[in-house]
C-alpha cells in the first residue's frame, strides 16, 4: 500500500523551501546549484521534489519567456513551522500545547537566555489576563 503524502513537509522537501525562501525564487537548476555540493542531488531529484512541493500547495510556478519553470514560494518560513509544530501536537502531544510545552522544558537543555525568554513570554500572558 502506497504511503500517505504528509501535508508537511520532509528533510528533502525543506532544504529545497529553504532555498525558495532565501531566494524569493528560481528555476529548479538554481534550486539545485544553492544546495550544498555534499547533498549531490540530481537535477531530477530537484525537479521531483519541485513538483510533489506544488501539488502539496506550498510553491507555484510560472513559466518565463525560456523553457524553464521559475518557482516561488506560497508559503513563508513562520507559516510551514506552524503547520509542522500543529503536526507534531496532534501527532504526539495529542492536541495538548501544555504536555509539549513541558516536554521542551523537562529536557533540560534550554540555556538560561531561553529560560528567561520564556518567562518573560508568560509574564507577558499574565498581564494580558489581568484586569
Amino acid at each position: 500500500m502506497p504511503r500517505k503524502k504528509s501535508p508537511i513537509l520532509t528533510e528533502s522537501e525543506l532544504r529545497l523551501m529553504d532555498v525558495l525562501w532565501e531566494k524569493g525564487e528560481g528555476t529548479v537548476a538554481q534550486i539545485a546549484a544553492a544546495l550544498p555540493a555534499r547533498l549531490n542531488l540530481a537535477y531530477n531529484t530537484v525537479l521531483t521534489t519541485m513538483r510533489i512541493l506544488e501539488a502539496k500547495g506550498y510553491v507555484r510556478h510560472r513559466r518565463p519567456e525560456g523553457r524553464a519553470f521559475i518557482y516561488r514560494p506560497r508559503v513563508g518560513r513562520a507559516e510551514a513551522t506552524r503547520g509542522a509544530v500543529r503536526d507534531l501536537l496532534r501527532r504526539f502531544f495529542g492536541h495538548s500545547h501544555e504536555a509539549l510545552v513541558l516536554n521542551i522544558l523537562q529536557d533540560g537543555e534550554l540555556g538560561e537566555q531561553e529560560r528567561q525568554r520564556i518567562r518573560d513570554v508568560l509574564a507577558g500572558f499574565d498581564k494580558e489576563a489581568r484586569p
